[in-house]
């Protein structure tokens, strides 16, 4: 079971990143969170969770332990996926959802895309007495300019997490025309609710 990869980010998108490892190239599926985290850098450190199914073996991502548990602590959940885990912790940051978690807030669960009221009460019920609130989120996201590589990584992103194109193009072209210096990540959050 392997713990994290570390090494030269070969590539990076909103949904996955590339990390160099001894000539080995690792791709990681990672949320928005992990992918503001590494934007700008050269290397990473990512902390993985290794799927291994008939059909494919997946890396999926996280910047640091307490996301890659929460994550952990999704997908223990009866009908919550590692892409649906996925979309939770690019739709709220670690923080967010340990709050929601802590405070039964169900709403801001299914703002979720794909969550129905069932599956957030779920949530809640099972990960209440696991989930502990921590300390203040220390990571800091340098806001880029919105221009056309903004809106064809939210949309590469959008696509990779299953959303139909022509939509995705669509609400994100909308999104940008009211928030021209928004950011991939939040305009990415922003698609997520309105998809």
């Amino acid at each position: 079971m392997l713990d994290f990869i570390k090494g030269e980010i070969v590539e990076l998108n909103p949904a996955s990143v590339v990390v160099n490892v001894g000539g080995l190239g690792y791709v990681a599926q990672i949320s928005l969170y992990t992918y503001s985290a590494l934007n700008g850098s050269k290397e990473a450190k990512v902390y993985v969770y290794e799927a291994i199914r008939e059909d494919a073996h997946l890396l999926f991502g996280f910047i640091d332990k307490r996301e890659r548990e929460l994550f952990l602590l999704l997908i223990s959940v009866s009908g919550v996926g590692a892409n649906t885990a996925r979309v939770i912790l690019s739709s709220l940051n670690p923080k967010e959802l340990e709050s929601a978690i802590s405070s039964g807030n169900s709403n801001a669960l299914k703002a979720v895309k794909g969550i129905g009221a069932k599956t957030a009460e779920r949530i809640i019920i099972d990960l209440k007495d696991k989930v502990k609130l921590s300390g203040s989120d220390d990571l800091s996201i340098s806001p880029t300019t919105t221009n056309d590589i903004t809106s064809v990584e939210a949309i590469a992103a959008l696509v990779m997490l299953g959303f139909n194109q022509a939509a995705s193009q669509k609400v994100v072209s909308r999104i940008v025309k009211e928030n021209p210096d928004i950011t991939v990540e939040r305009l990415i959050k922003l698609a997520l609710k309105m998809l």
